[in-house]
């Protein structure tokens, strides 16, 4: 993944965290946060594989920095 790329995306985790839909399953948020990457820019094939297979490794991260960001019920 190049560089520029994975700076985009932790942009968008760290912009969107509070509205991360923490409910969904990991395929659901996993899908979710590729549907929101590709808003911003295009993807090719290879582009949107290996962004899916980071997003996967990354998925408890994620959830636990939406969780931080969650308003309080």
């Amino acid at each position: 993944m190049s560089p520029i790329m994975l700076r985009q995306f932790w942009s968008l985790v760290e912009s969107a965290h509070s509205h991360i839909p923490l409910t969904l399953d990991d395929q659901g948020l996993e899908q979710w946060l590729l549907r929101q990457v590709r808003s911003e820019r295009s993807l090719n094939r290879d582009e949107t594989n290996v962004l899916s297979a980071y997003i996967q490794t990354r998925l408890p991260l994620i959830r636990d920095l939406a969780e931080e960001h969650q308003p309080s019920c």
